[in-house]
C-alpha cells in the first residue's frame, strides 16, 4: 500500500556539526538535542530509509529555531533536498514567527517549491498561540498563500517527556478558533483534541484542521484509530512517524491491526496526505 509520512525532520550536516554551539542560544533545541532518544538525519539517509521500508514520499522540514538565520539555513538544505528528490519529498519551511523579514522568507520558499510551515514550536520560539494579535501576522500570511501549518502539540495529562511542554489541545483549539481561515496540522494527535470534535462547537472551529500521527507508538493504544473513525475525524489523520526519532517501520503493524477497513487505510496512509498536499 502506498505510504505518504507528514512528519520527518531533516538536519543539515553543517547543523549537527555545530549542535552544541546552538545549544547556547536555542534551549529549546537543547532540551531535545540532549534527549538520549534525539536522532539525526540528512536527505540522504532518509531517502534510504524510505527505500529500505516502502515510505513513497515524505513531508520532510528542518527544525524550527527562535533565531530567524537558522531557520533560513535549515530552509536553504530543506529546498537543496527537494530539488535532489522532487518525487520523494515535500518540503516544508521553518521559521521564526517574530522574524522582521518573515513575509520575505516565506515568499523566497514558496518559490523554491515549500508547500507548508513547520513544525512550530511555540514554546520555544516565543510565539504564545493564546493571543490572536501574536498570531495573525504569521497565520494571515500563510492562509493567504494556501499554506498549511504544522504545530506541535501535546496531552495535558500523563508521563514527561522532552518535548512536553504548554502547548495542550486548549491552546491549539485557540488557534484554530481565531484563525478559521487557515489550514493547520496538529502534530502528535493535537495532544487529544480530536476527541473534542464531539463538541459541535470545536468541530466547527476545526474544520481545516488535521492530526499526525507522529509519536502515536509511544502515547496511544492502536484502538485510537477505530476512535478517530468513530468521532468522525478519520478523514483529517495523516500518517506520520516522527523520523529519525522513530523509524516508520514501526507503525506499521500498529496501524494494520488497529480494526480499520483497507479503505480507511488507505485514507490514513496516503489518501488524506494526497488531498491536503494537492498530490
Amino acid at each position: 500500500m502506498k505510504k505518504i509520512d507528514s512528519h520527518v525532520h531533516l538536519t543539515p550536516p553543517c547543523v549537527e556539526k555545530r549542535c552544541d554551539a546552538i545549544k547556547e542560544t536555542e534551549p529549546y533545541w537543547q532540551m531535545l538535542a540532549e534527549s538520549p532518544k534525539n536522532s539525526f538525519t540528512d536527505a540522504e539517509g532518509l531517502i534510504a530509509e524510505m527505500d529500505r521500508i516502502g515510505i513513497d514520499k515524505s513531508v520532510a522540514f528542518g527544525f524550527s529555531f527562535l533565531d530567524p538565520d537558522l531557520c533560513r539555513e535549515v530552509n536553504d538544505y530543506t529546498i537543496e533536498a527537494v530539488n535532489r528528490y522532487p518525487d520523494r519529498l515535500i518540503g516544508f519551511m521553518a521559521v521564526s514567527p517574530n522574524d522582521r523579514r518573515l513575509e520575505a522568507e516565506i515568499d523566497r520558499c514558496c518559490a523554491a517549491g515549500l508547500r507548508g510551515i513547520g513544525e512550530m514550536f511555540p514554546d520555544g520560539q516565543d510565539w504564545d498561540i493564546m493571543d490572536k494579535k501574536a498570531t495573525a501576522p504569521l497565520i494571515g500570511l500563510c492562509a493567504e498563500r494556501g499554506l498549511p501549518v504544522m504545530v506541535h502539540t501535546n496531552e495535558r495529562v500523563g508521563h514527561y517527556y522532552p518535548g512536553k511542554v504548554s502547548t495542550t489541545p486548549l491552546e491549539a483549539s485557540t488557534l484554530a478558533e481565531n484563525h478559521p481561515e487557515a489550514t493547520f496540522i496538529f502534530a502528535h494527535w493535537g495532544g487529544g483534541l480530536p476527541f473534542y470534535e464531539l463538541m459541535k462547537e470545536i468541530r466547527n472551529n476545526n474544520r481545516n484542521v488535521y492530526y499526525d500521527t507522529a509519536a502515536s507508538i509511544f502515547l496511544y493504544d492502536n484502538s485510537i484509530f477505530r476512535v478517530a473513525r468513530e468521532l468522525g475525524v478519520l478523514d483529517k489523520v495523516l500518517f506520520a512517524s516522527d523520523y529519525p526519532l522513530v523509524t516508520p517501520e514501526r507503525y506499521f503493524d500498529y496501524i494494520d491491526t488497529s480494526g480499520l477497513s483497507e479503505l480507511e487505510l488507505e485514507a490514513v496512509y496516503y489518501k488524506n496526505a494526497e488531498k491536503l498536499f494537492g498530490e
